[in-house]
């Protein structure tokens, strides 16, 4: 079994055989950007792409100045989609609605295509400090690496098929990782949805055999610990993007019958460890990959990281494969000479009963140590007004951290991966539609 769609499986034949129609209907071009919102057809443009020895291209976004930096980038570039009505602009190839008509299709189903190791797969595109995409290559062999490690860490037995059900996208690292790669590469069964809504992932859930794994994010887990929908049994729940508190983690299991492990990782570097958070703060080390200390930054080599690379992150090795992280290093905040992190901070605003959800930014758009002279906050808190968030918050932040301004708003402005980006943030505190502020 190779996937599901809504509970219907997939075999591998047709998988090959819609690969075979994918890699015709590429064209002669080298790059492809695949935006193809079912995972099932995406895993089909990702297997054509490589069969035919063409490149899928994995941008952050798919903003206007992103597809024109990727034109730049590689001007032969097509657009695999798979969406009635697709405003990307690049030569747009349909997802073919069917193989048997395509030459060659039949001989080709009836073999297993064969990728070296060192065939570029994809490029991964980080937006960097400009703003500007940045390209980093990830060959099929150094993929292959790291999701073998993957599967042995998430305690997936290589006996046994389960089925993978994620509420990211497909084009996310993250999901790119965890929710396509996971699942081809060891034996594993993919979900062809994306759900997004509690009552979604119950039914996504529910209609997916056993043993079967959730592959989601704090944001999505938060919701699904909120919402009142019978939750199905899982028995596995991985999450990434950002770090879960101890008291969601326990909660999850608890409520799912479960274990929850999370992933870290970036877009440079791919996944490089794991943590069980009901048990350890410590984060574990993929076993060839190190952590280096250079200049006050943390740099990650070895394995199937390619060549050193910097993280963004503060963090405290604590042996030679765990770490503690500490959060973002643009999430330090530094007022009136005391610091503390944006993470930190977070945490403590979530904590408060009553708080569905809510996040502090630097208002000072420069961000960084010297610049940040105050912070804001945005709240979705029904029920509690600005003044008693504020009153609460008082209790567990010291005062110079309090958010001015406080804004409650109906909901905040999260990626589909659950991400909330400073500027965007720093947007809705800008233009809010009804202020609610507490000094």
């Amino acid at each position: 079994m190779l996937a599901y769609r809504a509970g219907t499986p997939i075999l591998a034949g047709q998988f090959l055989a819609e690969v075979a129609a994918a890699s015709a209907a590429l064209g002669g071009g080298v790059n492809v950007l695949n935006v193809c919102t079912d995972r099932y057809r995406f895993a089909v443009g990702l297997a054509a792409a490589l069969a035919s020895g063409k490149v899928s291209l994995l941008p952050s976004t798919r903003t206007p100045a992103v597809i024109a930096h990727l034109k730049r980038f590689a001007p032969d570039a097509v657009c695999l989609t798979d969406e009635d009505e697709c405003d990307i602009d690049l030569p747009l190839v349909r997802f073919p609605g069917g193989s048997a008509s395509v030459p060659g299709a039949a001989s080709f189903a009836a073999r297993v295509p064969r990728i070296e190791a060192g065939q570029r797969a994809a490029w991964v595109f980080t937006s960097g400090s400009t703003g500007t995409p940045v390209p980093h290559e990830k060959t099929f062999g150094g993929l292959l690496e790291c999701i073998s490690v993957q599967a042995q860490r998430l305690g997936l037995d290589p006996g046994v098929s389960y089925a993978i059900v994620a509420t990211v996208p497909a084009q996310h690292m993250y999901g790119f990782e965890a929710s396509v790669l996971l699942p081809l590469a060891s034996g594993n069964a993919l979900s062809a949805e994306r759900p997004f809504y509690p009552a979604d992932i119950c039914a996504a859930l529910a209609r997916a055999p056993r043993p079967r794994v959730l592959i989601t994010t704090p944001i999505h887990l938060r919701a699904l610990m909120g919402a009142n929908a019978p939750i199905p049994d899982t028995d596995l729940i991985v999450s990434a993007t950002a770090a879960l508190s101890g008291q969601l983690a326990s909660e999850v299991e608890q409520r799912c019958r479960t274990r929850l492990l999370e992933i870290y990782g970036t877009t440079e570097t791919g996944s490089i460890a794991a943590r069980r958070t009901t048990e350890t703060p410590e984060w574990r080390l993929w076993p060839e990959v190190t952590l280096e200390a250079r200049a006050g930054e943390t740099w990650a080599r070895g394995g199937h990281v390619g060549q050193p690379t910097r993280l963004c992150d503060v963090i405290e090795v604590t042996g030679r494969d765990r770490f503690l992280l500490h959060g973002r290093v643009a999430d330090l905040v530094n007022i009136a000479g005391k610091r503390s992190s944006l993470a930190y901070l977070d945490h403590q605003l979530n904590s408060i009963p009553g708080v569905l959800d809510g996040a502090f930014f630097h208002c000072d758009a420069a961000g960084g140590d010297a610049a940040v002279t105050r912070v804001g906050a945005c709240v979705v808190a029904p029920g509690l007004d600005a003044a008693a968030i504020a009153a609460e918050l008082r209790r567990r932040i010291d005062p110079v951290f309090l958010p001015r301004p406080l804004l409650l708003v109906a909901s905040l402005p999260r990626t589909s991966t659950g991400k909330l980006p400073q500027e965007a943030l720093r947007s809705l505190a800008a233009t809010p539609p009804k202020p609610s502020t507490a000094g």
